[in-house]
């Protein structure tokens, strides 16, 4: 599959989407100048090209008594064991990120746990007892101020738009 070219409408319909995965076509044809149609025919190519893969309903976790977020890095005995520990980490539904990073750590996985006693049980008797898992790092998010999707162009919206990038000081010598 080559690479796939967004162009201006494809960008203010996955605008739109990000803002609100529920908006109508109809509603984001109106916004766009295009037919419902075009609006169907556009989202279907850009899942068909992996542009857009999903929509989800997003729960807080708060209202299921996930009331515990935490952020733990994990460091391995043996690199080359990477999947192994991604399939066993995988088990384990209180992890719901884990991104291979650099650093000190390996991974570092995101974890929600309904108290602290549930995030030291996942700690001590599940994450610590995966093979190649040398050493965890474990810090609480406090509070989550900023949440939001991949970032798209918004059309409407001015102070959406990407800060410019700046000149260099002092000019062009003569």
């Amino acid at each position: 599959m080559g690479v796939y070219h967004i162009d201006q409408i494809d960008q203010k319909i996955l605008s739109f989407l990000v803002n609100n995965a529920r908006m109508p076509f109809l509603e984001i044809a109106r916004e766009c100048g295009v037919s419902g149609a075009a609006i169907h025919q556009r989202v279907k190519r850009l899942e068909s090209n992996g542009v857009i893969t999903g929509s989800r309903l997003l729960v807080k976790p708060q209202a299921l008594g996930l009331n515990v977020c935490a952020f733990i890095s994990v460091s391995l005995s043996e690199a080359n064991k990477y999947p192994e520990v991604i399939a066993d980490l995988n088990k384990i539904s209180e992890i719901v990120e884990c991104h291979f990073v650099t650093g000190r750590a390996a991974l570092l996985i995101k974890v929600y746990c309904s108290n602290n006693d549930h995030l030291m049980e996942i700690l001590l008797n599940t994450i610590q007892n995966i093979p190649y898992i040398q050493s965890t790092e474990t810090m609480i998010s406090l509070d989550q101020s900023i949440e939001r999707q991949i970032w798209v162009k918004d059309y409407n919206n001015p102070m959406h738009q990407p800060a410019p990038l700046s000149k260099p000081k002092g000019g062009r010598k003569k």
